[in-house]
């Protein structure tokens, strides 16, 4: 007969009660380990997936998914004249919140290089890739944008073409992707009137300078758009990807890009080492805290819950010291009952989180790593948690029985 089976069928309710309480705290703390994972994944995405060997951005910046980058529309150009340069692909990247069918919704846009790059390295669940340079339009599920939609964004309207799967930002929105031009016209789009008003202010400018005066012709280029005005500079772009041909050396490739005064080269694993240091640093520290102090608190339930339970049975206990059973009957007892609350709490918070975690906001990755830890954890917990509980039960003392 077990005696710690027996107990826990004499006090079922309760063990399970307290079973359930167990699990669904263990499952916050495999919750925390999870959302860090998801964070992780969703912040190096992007590059991951994207396929460059090197960043080309802003000088001193740490490139356009860390910070703002803007660097020159001419110098995907530049660098495609570097020897050992496969190809260099446009990169335009930024953040947007507009209001679509009465409701906020937030899109992080990233540029294509069409027709370089059209979207066929993306994780398509249903549509296609681009297919023209303007006004289509790929977009991740969690936008909640179905296939064929029209969605207008600045002055335009876009058809989404393609929808992907787990492409989100490093804050959690669902990224869209759209050729250069129309990330770029998206970004940099201005109401009538702002265009009017610095149309008025470039030919208040020129009537200030001896030139303008002299030659009243030159006043009326004011007013035509930016793109027919060749002093001012198109849009810039985010950065610059570059892939290294076959056979050259990556360094010496980067070597020659970083000469440049205007310019900063980041590597895949450096673009990647600075985004895990600076936006994901933080928030793994905080998760890290909380992972710990869930821990702490689940280790002190669970030693109070088996203390109480052994306060339960203390004339039990007496009594069996009272007719001889050995000791290790009755730290068995109690180990065993801390075991199986540690074990069965572990399964229910697996199995709960299991349905509960794909309804959470931000992406929750359980690795097999981190469930075996985490594992090794509980029953590290159980064992240190019985022994209040055995502590208690060695000082009773047979007389008690029959006190």
């Amino acid at each position: 007969m077990n005696l710690a089976a027996k107990d826990i069928r004499h006090n079922l309710g309760r063990f399970a009660l307290t079973t359930i309480g167990v699990g669904m705290l263990l499952m916050i703390v495999m919750g925390m380990g999870g959302i860090y994972r998801g964070i992780i994944e969703d912040a190096t995405l992007l590059i991951d997936h994207i396929g460059a060997d090197m960043w080309v951005v802003q000088r001193d910046t740490r490139g356009p998914l860390a910070e703002v980058s803007r660097v020159p529309s001419n110098l995907v150009h530049r660098v495609a004249a570097v020897p050992g340069v496969a190809t260099s692909r446009e990169f335009v990247y930024h953040t947007i919140q507009r209001e679509y069918e009465g409701k906020p919704i937030r899109i992080a846009v990233l540029g294509l290089s069409w027709p370089t790059d059209k979207g066929d390295w993306l994780p398509l669940v249903a549509g296609r890739a681009l297919r023209q340079n303007h006004f289509e339009m790929i977009a991740d599920r969690t936008l909640r944008l179905e296939l064929g939609e029209d969605i207008k964004l600045g002055r335009e309207t876009y058809t989404i073409v393609g929808l992907t799967a787990n492409m989100i930002s490093s804050a959690g929105d669902g990224i869209a992707f759209v050729a250069t031009s129309d990330a770029m016209a998206i970004q940099f789009d201005a109401a009538g009137e702002a265009v009017r008003l610095e149309r008025e202010a470039r030919r208040s400018r020129g009537e200030r300078y001896e030139v303008g005066r002299q030659q009243p012709v030159l006043l009326e280029q004011a007013y035509k758009s930016s793109a027919e005005i060749p002093p001012i500079a198109p849009p810039q772009m985010s950065a610059v990807l570059v892939t290294v041909a076959p056979g050259h050396d990556a360094e010496q490739v980067a070597a020659t890009i970083a000469a440049w005064g205007d310019v900063t080269v980041h590597t895949r694993a450096d673009q990647r080492e600075l985004l895990l240091e600076g936006n994901v640093e933080k928030v793994r520290r905080q998760i890290g805290l909380f992972r710990i102090l869930l821990t702490v608190i689940a280790a002190i339930i669970m030693a109070l819950i088996l203390y109480t339970l052994t306060l339960d049975k203390l004339h039990s206990i007496a009594l069996l010291k009272l007719i001889g059973a050995p000791s290790t009957v009755i730290v068995g007892m109690i180990l065993q009952q801390a075991l199986v609350l540690g074990v069965l709490g572990y399964g229910i918070g697996y199995l709960v989180g299991q349905r509960i975690f794909p309804q959470f906001p931000r992406r929750v990755i359980l690795t097999q790593d981190d469930l075996m830890q985490l594992a090794a954890i509980v029953l590290a917990i159980s064992v240190l948690s019985s022994l209040l509980g055995i502590w208690k039960a060695m000082r009773i003392s047979p007389n008690e029985a029959i006190a």
